[in-house]
C-alpha cells in the first residue's frame, strides 16, 4: 500500500519540504497502520531539517512529524496499546506520528481519541500538552498559589496556565494586549509583557508570586522571574538553557541540562484528554493547511506568534 508523506529533501528552509510516495509496510506483531486525518506542527520539525542538528546527507530524505490522529484501518497481532487491545475503526491520537496520509506505528504509540475532541485538536494535543503538564508538574503548581506564566497565548504556555486555573491556582499570563480576551475566558489574568512587566505583575500580585513558568525564554521572562519569585526550583523554563544552568532554576526538555520528563510526558494523555473532552481545557488552533501544503505551515509557524496550533489535514 502506497502513502504520502511530507519529507525534507535537502537541508534549509521551509521551501525544503515536498511529498514523497511512500510504500507503507502492513502492520507486523504488536503493530497498526492509521490513516490520518490530522497531523500537528511543532517548531522542532523545523529544527530537523534547519541544520540545527548536523547536515548529514545520509539522512535525507527527513520524515517530519512527531504527532498525529487518524482510524485504524488494520492491526497486527498482539496490537496492544497503553489503554488496551487496538481494534480496526478505533479512532486514535498518535504520539510520534508523521505528516503523511497513513502511517504503520507501534500500537504502543497510539491512546483513543474521545468522540468529542476534533482531529485538529487531538494531532496538536499532546506534545505541547506533555510540554504543559511537565511544567505544572516540575513546580508543583496547587490551590492558592500564584502563578507567573510567560507567553500564556502560545500553544504550551495556555495549556500550562488553563491547567494551573484547574489545580486552583491564580494565574496571570504574559501576552499582547490582543490575545487579552481569549485568556480571560480561560480565568487567567492578562498582563502586557514589554519594559515595566515586573512592575505591572507585582501591581496585580502584591503579596508575590510562588511560581513562574517560562515558554518564552526571553531575558525579560527570566528576569521577571527571578526578582518576583523566591524559590528558584519553582521558576521552570522550556527554552532558557543558558540562564537556567547560570542562575539555577528548573529547565525541562530536551536541551542541554534539561530534565526530559519522559514518564510525566508520557502519561500526561490520560489527564488531558478527559479535560479537553468535557471542555475544561482549550487548545486554541491557529491555522490549518492541507498537507501539501506544509512548506506554508512552516513559514506561518517560524514567525513566531501564531497565537496556537498550527495543523496539516491530509
Amino acid at each position: 500500500m502506497a502513502a504520502t508523506a511530507i519529507v525534507a529533501t535537502n537541508y534549509g528552509g521551509p521551501e525544503v519540504l515536498a511529498p514523497l510516495e511512500v510504500e507503507l509496510p502492513d502492520p507486523g506483531p504488536g503493530e497498526v497502520t492509521v490513516e490520518v486525518r490530522a497531523a500537528g506542527v511543532n517548531p522542532f520539525d523545523y529544527k530537523r531539517y534547519s541544520g540545527a542538528f548536523g547536515t548529514d546527507p545520509a539522512a535525507l530524505p527527513i520524515r517530519l512529524g512527531l504527532e498525529s490522529a487518524g482510524v485504524v484501518t488494520a492491526v497486527g497481532p498482539d496490537a496492544i496499546g497503553p489503554a488496551g487491545p487496538v481494534a480496526v475503526g478505533e479512532e486514535v491520537i498518535v504520539r510520534g506520528g508523521a505528516y503523511a496520509t497513513a502511517l504503520t506505528v507501534p500500537a504502543a504509540t497510539v491512546v483513543p481519541k474521545p468522540a468529542e475532541v476534533s482531529w485538529e485538536v487531538a494531532a496538536g494535543l499532546l506534545a505541547v500538552g506533555g510540554t504543559a503538564v511537565h511544567l505544572v508538574s516540575a513546580t508543583d503548581v496547587a490551590a492558592g498559589d500564584t502563578v507567573l506564566v510567560h507567553g500564556a497565548a502560545g500553544s504550551v504556555g495556555a495549556l500550562a496556565a488553563q491547567l494551573a486555573v484547574a489545580r486552583g491556582a491564580r494565574v496571570i499570563g504574559t501576552a499582547a494586549p490582543a490575545r487579552h480576551e481569549r485568556l480571560r475566558a480561560y480565568g487567567i489574568e492578562p498582563v502586557e509583557y514589554g519594559p515595566g512587566l515586573a512592575e505591572r505583575v507585582k501591581a496585580l500580585a502584591p503579596q508575590g508570586v510562588d511560581v513562574a513558568i517560562d515558554t518564552v525564554g526571553t531575558d525579560e521572562a527570566v528576569d521577571v522571574s527571578l526578582e518576583l519569585v523566591p524559590d528558584r526550583q519553582r521558576i521552570a523554563s522550556i527554552v532558557a538553557f543558558g540562564r537556567a544552568a547560570q542562575d539555577g532554576f528548573q529547565v525541562l526538555g530536551g536541551g542541554p541540562g534539561a530534565d526530559p520528563g519522559t514518564e510525566i510526558r508520557g502519561a500526561a494523555w490520560r489527564e488531558l484528554l478527559p479535560l479537553v473532552a468535557s471542555g475544561k481545557l482549550d487548545l486554541p488552533i491557529a491555522k490549518t493547511y492541507p498537507l501539501t501544503e506544509a512548506a506554508a505551515a512552516h513559514e506561518f509557524v517560524l514567525d513566531g506568534h501564531a497565537g496556537g496550533k498550527v495543523v496539516l489535514l491530509p
